[in-house]
């Protein structure tokens, strides 16, 4: 490589890896020119994909999302300084029913093709260098060349600046995790930590015997589709009723005994579209409001400071839809309610007293803690009347989220995407900000509609017992067992020589397995209390624990205080991550160009 010729170092060449590639397409021309640049791309998995969505994975795990909301271009939509390059998205591009929920190799081969397309838009004077490997650590000094250094290769890679865009990752198991599996190996039992299914060795789980399952969300709905039709079941429609199915058991399946914190699956996806009026948003929590945090001073609590203005931001959402579109629900007239909503402390009873007298029925007002935990104080006799109240808990989630006369539902949806973008300015939240993530992805984020349709027959069947909410599992050492139990059913507890937890590793820091964020954590980096990686909520400079950004140094991702929902999204929904990857490809770029301009570079040297 020549000494003046500019290099860029992108470590994690998946979905995230792919959609700044393409942003550092479309903003090359201006920032940067005809300049030679060199782009790396460090990745052991395919680079498009990367590891959660290869392509080399069971055809049998699907998105969550619908075909036509997948999309990994820009429209008007994003807030964008560079071009927006719109492009087709997975239903189109793969020519399927957009209703459909795809396969996840179905979604990589997509991928792939994104960043061939990314890569097919760059200029003849930019070469890009694939490396299947890990990168293990990032030197350098401050304001000078970094060098980042690969497994399996002795000298190191030079760069002008290093972006990280992981993704998943990996983790070293905590204190309570090592205490659980150093327990399973004395006692020959089954402990399988939190990970990516798809990639766990499921093969030790018995057939026909109980397993407990820890986790409610996603990795569940995986663990659960492997774990059945994986192992040769399947499931038939029953005649007459269309909504229900029968699971028939191949007999190497074992007893999924699952349970978490709610208790409950995450809320199945909606499946309808808003007509008519849509809520105005952002209303009670836009740049205004984030402005005014932002200037306060001080550190920000998430509970005291920022839910109150968000709580009030979906409630908006919600009343709106339903005065529009549900006005015979209503007792007063939308602009009495607007004004006294308007002029209301975000929480308090005045407007609780308020939505009281507005909405008669208290089926059609906003309870969001009832919604985060529906099994709150909710106790069972026996284990069978347990199961059959979860039952109905998923067959009434799945009536009411396909049935258009609860649109508000979907007004919050909308809301707490632009709550999502919103709080991306203001970088770390601490655990609330966690908390947030996880509410956000019970609500927003779960099982397409059909894959609890699957639960309710395996639960039929016997093959899925619920546990209950705030499970607790401990270790008897003397009859050599995991133990599970829940105040939902006071006074029981379920037995058995395995136990799976069903969720991935938290993107922590401090316990993460990727050699480099461990070298960057040690090196100076800042982590939150919750365990992210500090960077700068404008450009996604990775900062110091001094609080200055590192001028060559940047991060995108989960592992990160500017974590999107994901490295796509839905069409003309703002677009999160495509906003992050423009603002950090420009800063990028106009780093580069400006050590171009330079008539000498003393890190050149280095």
């Amino acid at each position: 490589m020549s000494a003046g010729r500019r290099s860029v170092v992108v470590v994690g060449a998946g979905p995230r890896g792919t959609g700044f590639l393409e942003r550092l397409a479309a903003n090359l021309p201006e920032l940067y020119g005809d300049e030679p640049l060199d782009v790396h791309l460090v990745d052991p998995h395919p680079a498009g994909p990367g590891r959660i969505w290869r392509t080399a994975q069971s055809p049998l795990l699907w998105m969550n999302s619908r075909a036509d909301d997948v999309t990994m271009f820009t429209d008007e939509t994003v807030e964008l300084d560079g071009p927006v390059r719109p492009g087709p998205t997975l239903a189109d591009w793969a020519g399927l029913d957009g209703a459909t929920f795809p396969s996840r190799p179905q979604q990589g081969a997509y991928l792939r093709w994104v960043h061939e397309r990314a890569r097919a838009a760059l200029p003849p004077t930019v070469t890009v260098h694939e490396h299947r490997t890990t990168a293990q650590r990032v030197t350098g000094p401050r304001d000078g060349r970094q060098r980042v250094w690969l497994a399996g290769r002795a000298a190191p890679l030079h760069a002008d600046l290093v972006v990280l865009t992981l993704g998943h990752l990996d983790a070293r198991p905590d204190e309570r995790q090592r205490e659980l599996a150093a327990f399973a190996a004395r006692h020959g039992l089954v402990h399988l930590p939190p990970d990516f299914t798809a990639d766990a060795d499921l093969s030790a789980l018995p057939a026909r015997e109980p397993v407990l399952v820890r986790g409610f969300g996603l990795g569940f709905v995986d663990l659960m589709v492997l774990l059945t039709e994986g192992r040769g079941g399947r499931y038939e429609e029953v005649p007459g009723d269309p909504d229900r199915l029968v699971y028939v058991p191949s007999g190497r399946e074992p007893v999924l005994y699952v349970g978490s914190r709610r208790g409950v699956p995450y809320h199945s996806k909606i499946g309808y579209e808003l007509d008519g009026e849509r809520p105005p948003l952002p209303r009670f929590f836009g740049p205004a409001e984030v402005d005014a945090l932002l200037a306060s001073g001080g550190p920000l609590d998430f509970r005291r400071d920022v839910w109150p203005l968000v709580a009030k931001e979906l409630g908006w959402a919600h009343y709106h839809r339903l005065f529009a579109a549900h006005p015979e629900r209503t007792a007063i007239a939308w602009t009495d309610f607007e004004e006294k909503y308007a002029a209301a402390a975000p929480t308090g009873p005045d407007l609780d007293a308020l939505v009281a007298d507005a909405v008669p029925d208290p089926a059609d007002r906003l309870d969001l803690d009832a919604l985060d935990r529906p099994l709150a104080g909710v106790r069972y006799a026996t284990a069978d009347a347990l199961q059959d109240g979860l039952r109905r808990y998923i067959a009434d989630d799945l009536d009411r989220r396909h049935d258009p006369s609860h649109s508000p539902d979907l007004a919050v949806f909308g809301a707490l995407l632009s709550v999502y973008g919103q709080l991306a300015r203001l970088g770390d939240l601490g655990t609330g900000g966690t908390w947030w993530h996880g509410f956000f992805s019970y609500l927003a984020s779960g099982p397409p509609g059909p894959r609890l349709r699957q639960l309710r027959a395996l639960s039929d069947a016997g093959i899925v017992r619920f546990l209950g909410a705030d499970v607790t599992v401990e270790t008897d050492e003397e009859r050599g067992v995991f133990r599970a139990a829940s105040p939902s059913l006071p006074g029981e507890w379920t037995e058995a020589r395995a136990l799976v937890e069903a969720r991935l590793p938290d993107p922590t820091v401090t316990r993460t397995a990727s050699p480099l964020l461990q070298a960057l954590y040690e090196d100076g980096a800042r982590a939150t209390e919750a365990g992210l990686l500090a960077v700068d909520p404008d450009d996604g400079r990775v900062l110091g624990r001094d609080g200055r950004p590192h001028p060559r140094r940047f991060a995108l991702g989960p592992h990160t205080t500017s974590r999107a929902g994901a490295a796509f999204t839905r069409p003309r929904t703002g677009g999160l991550a495509f906003r992050q990857n423009d603002r950090t490809a420009r800063t990028a770029l106009a780093l580069l160009h400006d050590l171009s301009s330079c008539t000498a570079d003393v890190s050149l040297s280095a």
